[in-house]
């Protein structure tokens, strides 16, 4: 993979370790997130470390995770690695022994929310590999369990956004190394690109402009409330809803047309105990979904649930993607449509009338799977398609309407 950016590190082997990306807004009462991570480490009596590094108030988020992970029967300690500490110096922290060592008796790190590029510049100075990111990687290969929410989860990839919060620009092609992205701690591995708050904050719109740029085929949208569970050539999603796959290995693109554009992106949703093998791009279904009803719309028996043709005037918008691709796997319908762009274009804006059509397909492989046993109407979506062509949008979208 021909990256702008170079890894802080590359490991031989795949680690025994478990890469815990959880998409921010993580609730305390989430026992399904803080119970799995106790019992990934050990159970009862597994000792965590929790760095706040990325956290404005770091003692408090600190102290916080430290109560969710006791509540769970974890022993936590809260390491003072962090810029924002009046009272402690962070050069110094990444290199003291006393804390390296915490991190060698421990089975499992946390990283909190907050700013990813706190934790990348903290542990990694200018691209250099400290001493206890060194030993975290360590535990990581040992087995242990490497977890973080929000910007914790940014740096599990090789490559993160670093601050990029203004999805439509990059769409625009906006996308600076040191400014939007940068490196990452690559907890994940060198082949899968990690993202957070993704199906809130529409960021399929900067995923899919990263990962053509900087040359990835998979990449994993973690939603908020939610964890993806990387292990081996295995990831498996829990919490309160799920995570977008999107693979790119068969997408095309005119790389001289202008703006960004592609055809042919593969998008899979991952529901709460869904699993996806990396290796072979298959979506596991959960046994809950196993047991409830299977939604195949190239099937010659196929009754579809739905048969509206819809149109989304904000393919950006809070969990749209991931409805739009609900709908369409149990639709008559063979594709649905919708835009990306902005209504109220800023004033330094350079291109205010640029805009994305989001065509959503089904393929021979798409299929899906419902159930009902979470309480609501929960799908899981393999192998739909996505093309993303750039369009002229009229500003102002609409006037007054005048007799």
């Amino acid at each position: 993979m021909a990256l702008g950016v170079t890894p802080v590190a590359a490991a031989d082997a795949v680690p025994a370790g478990y890469a815990v990306p959880i998409g921010g807004a993580l609730k305390y009462d989430n026992e399904a997130v803080w119970g799995r991570l106790v019992e990934l480490a050990g159970g009862k009596g597994a000792r965590f470390v929790v760095l706040a590094t990325a956290a404005g108030n770091p003692a408090r988020s600190g102290r916080q995770i430290a109560d969710a992970l006791a509540r769970r029967g974890a022993l936590a300690e809260v390491l003072p690695v962090s810029p924002k500490l009046n009272d402690a110096d962070v050069t110094a922290a990444v290199r003291d022994p006393a804390l390296i060592a915490k991190v060698r008796a421990a089975r499992g790190v946390f990283f909190s929310g907050g700013a990813q590029e706190r934790i990348v510049d903290s542990l990694a100075p200018a691209g250099v590999e400290s001493p206890l990111l060194a030993e975290i990687r360590a535990l990581h290969r040992r087995g242990g369990v490497v977890a973080g929410t929000s910007a914790g989860a940014a740096i599990m990839s090789s490559v993160m956004f670093r601050d990029a919060q203004d999805v439509m620009r990059i769409l625009k092609g906006e996308l600076r190394q040191g400014k939007e992205y940068d490196r990452g701690l690559g907890f994940a591995g060198e082949s899968l690109f990690v993202d957070q708050h993704f199906l809130k904050r529409g960021r399929i719109g900067r995923m899919l402009p990263l990962m053509v740029a900087k040359g990835y085929t998979l990449g994993l949208g973690v939603e908020e409330n939610s964890a993806a569970i990387i292990h081996g050539d295995e990831i498996e999603v829990i919490g309160g809803k799920g995570a977008l796959l999107v693979d790119l290995s068969s997408m095309k693109r005119d790389a001289d047309s202008g703006p960004f554009n592609l055809r042919g992106a593969r998008l899979s949703y991952l529901d709460r105990g869904d699993r996806y093998r990396m290796s072979t791009r298959t979506v596991l279904p959960s046994a809950a979904k196993l047991a409830d009803h299977r939604v195949d719309p190239n099937a010659a028996d196929f009754k579809p649930f739905f048969d509206n043709d819809a149109f989304h005037l904000d393919m950006l918008g809070d969990t749209t993607i991931v409805n739009a691709m609900s709908n369409l796997i149990d639709n008559a319908r063979r594709e649905v449509r919708g835009l990306a762009f902005n209504a109220r274009p800023a004033a330094d804006d350079p291109a205010p009338s640029l805009g994305f059509e989001f065509r959503l397909y089904k393929g021979e492989d798409s299929v899906g799977w419902y159930t009902g046993a979470f309480g609501g109407e929960d799908y899981t979506v393999a192998n739909l398609y996505l093309d993303v062509t750039p369009v002229r949008v009229a500003q102002p979208l609409y006037r007054p309407w005048i007799n």
